[in-house]
Protein backbone atom coordinates (compact mmCIF):
# COMPACT_ATOMS: atom_id res chain seq x y z
CA UNK A 1 0.00 0.00 0.00
CA UNK A 2 1.42 3.23 -1.38
CA UNK A 3 0.16 6.81 -1.91
CA UNK A 4 -1.59 9.65 0.55
CA UNK A 5 -3.81 7.12 2.21
CA UNK A 6 -1.31 5.06 3.30
CA UNK A 7 0.56 7.71 5.03
CA UNK A 8 -2.44 9.34 6.30
CA UNK A 9 -3.24 5.79 7.91
CA UNK A 10 0.30 6.02 9.09
CA UNK A 11 -0.04 9.33 10.39
CA UNK A 12 -3.30 8.63 12.36
CA UNK A 13 -2.25 7.36 15.78
CA UNK A 14 -3.58 7.73 19.63
CA UNK A 15 -2.49 10.70 21.15
CA UNK A 16 -3.64 11.26 24.74
CA UNK A 17 -1.98 14.76 25.24
CA UNK A 18 -4.00 17.00 23.18
CA UNK A 19 -4.08 20.90 23.45
CA UNK A 20 -6.54 23.44 22.47
CA UNK A 21 -5.26 25.67 20.07
CA UNK A 22 -6.21 24.17 16.47
CA UNK A 23 -3.97 24.73 13.84
CA UNK A 24 -7.04 25.55 11.89
CA UNK A 25 -10.48 27.06 12.55
CA UNK A 26 -13.08 25.96 14.31
CA UNK A 27 -15.18 25.95 11.35
CA UNK A 28 -12.88 24.32 9.29
CA UNK A 29 -12.49 21.57 11.83
CA UNK A 30 -16.35 21.21 12.18
CA UNK A 31 -16.90 20.89 8.09
CA UNK A 32 -13.82 18.46 8.14
CA UNK A 33 -15.82 16.04 10.43
CA UNK A 34 -19.25 16.45 9.06
CA UNK A 35 -17.53 16.05 5.44
CA UNK A 36 -16.17 12.55 6.55
CA UNK A 37 -19.34 11.42 7.93
CA UNK A 38 -21.08 11.80 5.10
CA UNK A 39 -18.77 9.89 2.61
CA UNK A 40 -18.57 6.95 4.92
CA UNK A 41 -19.79 3.66 3.57
CA UNK A 42 -23.04 2.56 5.37
CA UNK A 43 -24.99 -0.77 4.47
CA UNK A 44 -28.06 -0.47 2.08
CA UNK A 45 -26.91 3.53 2.13
CA UNK A 46 -28.84 3.75 5.22
CA UNK A 47 -26.34 6.62 6.55
CA UNK A 48 -27.42 5.72 9.83
CA UNK A 49 -24.06 7.49 11.82
CA UNK A 50 -25.01 10.47 13.83
CA UNK A 51 -22.64 13.26 15.54
CA UNK A 52 -22.57 15.89 18.51
CA UNK A 53 -19.77 17.92 17.66
CA UNK A 54 -18.87 20.00 21.24
CA UNK A 55 -16.32 22.57 21.26
CA UNK A 56 -14.69 24.39 23.79
CA UNK A 57 -16.62 24.79 27.13
CA UNK A 58 -18.88 22.52 25.26
CA UNK A 59 -16.12 20.04 25.71
CA UNK A 60 -15.20 20.49 28.80
CA UNK A 61 -19.03 20.35 30.39
CA UNK A 62 -19.25 16.91 28.83
CA UNK A 63 -16.19 15.51 30.49
CA UNK A 64 -17.46 17.02 33.68
CA UNK A 65 -20.68 15.10 33.61
CA UNK A 66 -18.53 11.97 32.70
CA UNK A 67 -16.62 12.93 35.50
CA UNK A 68 -19.43 12.94 38.15
CA UNK A 69 -20.96 9.90 36.71
CA UNK A 70 -17.33 7.46 37.83
CA UNK A 71 -17.50 8.82 40.94
CA UNK A 72 -20.80 7.19 41.42
CA UNK A 73 -19.00 4.33 40.73
CA UNK A 74 -15.00 4.21 41.73
CA UNK A 75 -14.69 4.19 45.66
CA UNK A 76 -13.54 7.76 46.67
CA UNK A 77 -9.92 6.74 47.70
CA UNK A 78 -9.07 5.51 44.40
CA UNK A 79 -10.76 8.33 42.57
CA UNK A 80 -8.04 10.71 42.24
CA UNK A 81 -6.45 8.72 39.36
CA UNK A 82 -9.97 8.58 37.01
CA UNK A 83 -9.97 12.13 38.06
CA UNK A 84 -6.51 12.96 36.20
CA UNK A 85 -7.22 10.88 33.39
CA UNK A 86 -10.11 13.08 32.62
CA UNK A 87 -8.76 16.03 33.89
CA UNK A 88 -6.51 15.12 30.58
CA UNK A 89 -9.33 14.31 28.02
CA UNK A 90 -10.76 18.16 28.68
CA UNK A 91 -7.42 19.75 28.08
CA UNK A 92 -8.27 18.97 24.55
CA UNK A 93 -9.64 21.15 22.41
CA UNK A 94 -13.45 19.38 21.68
CA UNK A 95 -14.64 15.94 21.27
CA UNK A 96 -17.17 13.86 18.56
CA UNK A 97 -19.69 11.47 19.86
CA UNK A 98 -20.74 9.21 17.31
CA UNK A 99 -24.42 7.83 17.67
CA UNK A 100 -26.34 5.33 15.51
CA UNK A 101 -29.86 6.08 14.98
CA UNK A 102 -31.97 3.59 15.78
CA UNK A 103 -35.33 4.04 14.40
CA UNK A 104 -33.03 4.22 10.60
CA UNK A 105 -32.22 0.83 11.76
CA UNK A 106 -35.48 -0.74 13.15
CA UNK A 107 -37.15 0.94 10.11
CA UNK A 108 -34.52 -0.99 7.56
CA UNK A 109 -35.55 -4.07 9.72
CA UNK A 110 -39.23 -3.55 9.06
CA UNK A 111 -38.47 -2.60 5.01
CA UNK A 112 -36.01 -5.78 4.92
CA UNK A 113 -37.27 -8.71 7.65
CA UNK A 114 -34.94 -10.91 5.49
CA UNK A 115 -32.38 -8.93 6.97
CA UNK A 116 -33.35 -7.81 9.78
CA UNK A 117 -30.34 -9.82 11.95
CA UNK A 118 -28.31 -7.88 10.01
CA UNK A 119 -28.96 -4.36 10.20
CA UNK A 120 -27.70 -3.73 13.89
CA UNK A 121 -24.42 -5.66 13.12
CA UNK A 122 -24.81 -3.38 10.45
CA UNK A 123 -24.96 -0.34 12.17
CA UNK A 124 -22.40 -1.31 14.08
CA UNK A 125 -19.72 -1.62 10.96
CA UNK A 126 -21.40 2.05 10.12
CA UNK A 127 -20.28 3.94 13.33
CA UNK A 128 -16.37 1.75 12.95
CA UNK A 129 -16.21 3.38 9.75
CA UNK A 130 -17.53 6.72 9.99
CA UNK A 131 -15.13 6.87 13.37
CA UNK A 132 -11.91 5.69 11.64
CA UNK A 133 -12.88 8.07 8.49
CA UNK A 134 -12.71 11.51 10.87
CA UNK A 135 -9.76 10.23 12.72
CA UNK A 136 -8.06 9.97 9.63
CA UNK A 137 -9.27 13.23 8.61
CA UNK A 138 -8.41 15.05 11.40
CA UNK A 139 -4.90 13.75 11.13
CA UNK A 140 -5.03 14.96 7.65
CA UNK A 141 -5.14 18.76 9.18
CA UNK A 142 -2.51 18.40 11.94
CA UNK A 143 -4.92 17.09 14.57
CA UNK A 144 -4.54 14.98 17.35
CA UNK A 145 -7.43 12.27 18.75
CA UNK A 146 -7.90 9.34 21.25
CA UNK A 147 -11.04 7.29 20.93
CA UNK A 148 -13.47 6.61 24.33
CA UNK A 149 -16.33 4.35 25.46
CA UNK A 150 -17.86 5.99 28.23
CA UNK A 151 -21.32 5.12 27.38
CA UNK A 152 -23.65 3.90 28.58
CA UNK A 153 -22.66 5.40 31.44
CA UNK A 154 -23.21 9.00 30.01
CA UNK A 155 -25.72 8.32 28.09
CA UNK A 156 -28.64 9.96 29.67
CA UNK A 157 -27.16 13.23 30.44
CA UNK A 158 -25.64 13.71 27.10
CA UNK A 159 -29.18 13.21 25.59
CA UNK A 160 -30.72 15.69 28.45
CA UNK A 161 -27.97 18.65 28.25
CA UNK A 162 -27.58 18.54 24.07
CA UNK A 163 -31.21 17.80 23.20
CA UNK A 164 -30.12 14.51 21.70
CA UNK A 165 -33.16 13.01 19.76
CA UNK A 166 -34.25 9.43 22.09
CA UNK A 167 -33.58 7.59 18.95
CA UNK A 168 -29.66 8.56 18.49
CA UNK A 169 -27.50 5.60 20.44
CA UNK A 170 -24.16 6.97 21.76
CA UNK A 171 -21.13 4.55 20.60
CA UNK A 172 -18.19 6.14 21.15
CA UNK A 173 -16.83 9.68 22.31
CA UNK A 174 -13.49 11.13 19.80
CA UNK A 175 -11.39 13.87 21.86
CA UNK A 176 -9.42 15.79 19.65
CA UNK A 177 -6.66 18.60 19.92
CA UNK A 178 -3.35 20.11 19.05
CA UNK A 179 -0.71 17.71 18.51
CA UNK A 180 2.63 18.47 21.30
CA UNK A 181 5.47 20.21 19.38
CA UNK A 182 7.73 17.16 21.13
CA UNK A 183 5.23 14.17 20.36
CA UNK A 184 6.29 11.38 19.64
CA UNK A 185 4.07 8.50 18.49
CA UNK A 186 6.06 5.18 19.84
CA UNK A 187 6.92 2.87 17.16
CA UNK A 188 3.28 0.84 16.04
CA UNK A 189 3.69 -3.04 16.38
CA UNK A 190 2.21 -5.67 14.09
CA UNK A 191 1.19 -9.49 14.66
CA UNK A 192 3.05 -11.56 12.23
CA UNK A 193 1.12 -11.45 8.89
CA UNK A 194 0.45 -15.29 8.79
CA UNK A 195 -1.83 -15.35 11.72
CA UNK A 196 -3.86 -12.28 10.11
CA UNK A 197 -3.99 -12.79 6.30
CA UNK A 198 -5.31 -15.46 4.16
CA UNK A 199 -4.47 -14.93 0.62
CA UNK A 200 -5.91 -17.15 -1.78
CA UNK A 201 -5.49 -17.36 -6.09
Amino acid sequence: MSGNFASLAKKRRTVYTLGKTLPVSDDAVVETIEEAIRQAPSAFNSQTSRALILLGKEHEKFWELTREQLRKLVPADKFQPTSDKIDGFAAAAGSVLFFEDQDVVKGLQEQFPLYADNFPIWSEHSTGIAQYAVWVALAEIGIGANLQHYNPLVDEDVKATWNVPASWKLRAQLNFGAIPVAHQAPEKGFIEDDARFIVAK
